[in-house]
């Protein structure tokens, strides 16, 4: 019976057509689905889920750093967004504005928050008074909406999930602190919980953040050898609190301004645990983030006794504290078992009269396929080590990944070569001129500066594009 292997419904294959297999994957998987409202998706129960499990995580882990959630409103009245220069004309062509109130046209539009700097720097610039009221380290889960032209599930859409963090600091010391350290809770958490590896470090002056002094990236690798920004953590400086006066009463009796940064993640890192992880049969979730870690998968559950012992079996497994549930359909067990690897459960638990015989049952891993024995007393306590060394197996084998795409390039025509071979990344040096950076984005036929790379030796002294002396070295690559 456990021959009887059936698709749900065939995808397409990774290396036949990448675009198309994600496509496939999310739309089999009953992640989200268009809705009637172009670019806007539908978040279905399997995808929310995953994204419940990713906002409970990092929101544990945001709080034992001091950050206190809040809500702010949606709307922005215009004034305030055309505050801060640089933003604004960073946002502007994404923006969506509200024009009418019922049938009355507004005096003042708002526009619908494509972030919402402007909206905490407000309300601190009239409640912040001294420094016994700092520093501020709030953090909000929202949606906001960017009028994006092309779109993707969950890689981009026009309104999407995520958390916004924003902080005001006394000094710059404890600003820049806080950037850093909330850039490695994203580090930790895409690595530990997410088992996905990546690069990191400071974007260039022209990928950086609309009005940020500094921004710092954590940029993954999907199977395809394209990047994906997958976190940022910016350092504004005094910046927006400047435009919006926000100056506190320090213990000298003196007005000082305030440090700001701001720092987010969205519901796009779905879209990277989908296409660093997943293969031909659909998802691999990492267990820490899997909404059910285990499904229990009764086989023959017509014969007397079969069903009664899986549902023995999965509140034992309940009991031990994993996420499990249990499919007792009526369909063929092939079905069973290709919907369980299409969502991605970590592990199966397959029970026949045969297991019952035995004292026995199979457990599969769903990211090698697997086999593993055990006896029906030992499986509930052994399936969390099982689950462990699953997280630690897809984060070693995204990382093999991950190193195996990146090189290094000391000319150009190295560099237009090795990206022709579909490449990660390529690390080789600049000269820190804009007009370098665009040329070899577009002559290596779109592999863009990733990040800086801040802690290794230099490659070479020269530019590899103009053959300038060299003041960087960079992460090039193309991306999502």
């Amino acid at each position: 019976m456990a021959n009887d292997k059936k698709f749900v419904k065939a995808i397409t294959s990774r290396e036949e057509d990448f675009a198309q297999w994600y496509t496939d994957v999310v739309r089999e998987a009953e992640l989200c689905d268009y809705s009637s409202v172009k670019g806007c998706l539908n978040y279905l129960p399997n995808g929310y889920a995953i994204w419940e499990n990713i906002r409970a995580d990092l929101d544990k882990r945001f709080k034992e750093t001091g950050v206190e959630n809040v809500y702010l409103p949606m709307l922005i009245p215009e004034n305030l967004l055309q505050k801060e220069a640089d933003h604004v004309e960073g946002f502007a062509p994404e923006v969506a504005w509200v024009t009418h109130g019922g049938m009355e046209r507004l005096q003042e539009r708002f526009c619908i928050r494509p972030t919402s700097e402007t909206l905490f720097c407000e309300l601190w610039s009239r409640t912040v008074q001294s420094y016994r009221d700092l520093p501020k380290v709030w953090n909000q889960w929202n949606s906001v909406l960017r009028w994006e032209k092309t779109t993707r599930p969950f890689l981009r859409s026009r309104e999407f999930l995520w958390q916004e963090g924003h902080t005001i600091h006394a000094t710059y010391e404890e600003a820049e602190e806080r950037t850093l350290l909330m850039w490695r809770v994203y580090r930790d958490f895409i690595s530990e919980s997410l088992a996905i590896p990546y690069v990191a470090g400071r974007k260039t002056e022209s990928e950086k953040f609309a009005g940020a002094q500094d921004t710092y990236t954590v940029e993954a690798l999907m199977h395809d050898g394209k990047a994906l920004q997958s976190a940022t953590s910016h350092f504004f400086g005094k910046a927006f609190p400047d435009a919006f006066d926000i100056k506190y009463l320090d213990k000298d009796n003196e007005l000082k301004s305030v440090y700001e940064t701001s720092w987010g993640l969205s519901t796009r890192i779905i879209g990277a645990i989908i296409m660093v992880h997943g293969d031909d049969s659909g998802l691999v979730l990492p267990p820490r983030i899997a909404p059910k870690q285990v499904r229990v998968i009764p086989v023959a559950q017509h014969k007397e006794g079969v069903l009664e012992k899986a549902e023995e079996l999965l509140a034992a497994v309940q009991a031990a504290g994993i996420r499990a549930d249990i499919d007792d359909s009526e369909k063929s067990p092939g079905w069973k078992f290709s919907e369980q690897e299409m969502l991605g459960i970590p592990a199966r638990i397959e029970i026949g009269p045969k297991d019952i015989e035995k004292k026995q049952v199979v457990v599969v891993r769903r990211d090698t396929r697997e086999k593993i024995v055990f006896s029906m007393e030992e499986v509930a306590e052994k399936l969390g080590d099982l689950l462990e060394t699953i997280q630690k197996d897809m984060y070693d084998r995204a990382k093999a990944f991950l190193d195996s795409h990146i090189d290094e390039a000391v000319t150009m025509d190295e560099m237009k070569e090795k990206f022709k071979e579909n490449r990660g990344f390529i690390k080789a040096m600049w000269c820190g001129d804009e007009k370098c950076e665009d040329e070899i984005k577009t002559e290596t036929g779109g592999a863009g500066s990733r990040c800086l790379i801040e802690d290794e030796d230099a490659i070479s002294d020269t530019c590899i594009y103009c053959g300038k002396k060299a003041k960087y070295k960079v992460f090039w690559g193309k991306s999502y």
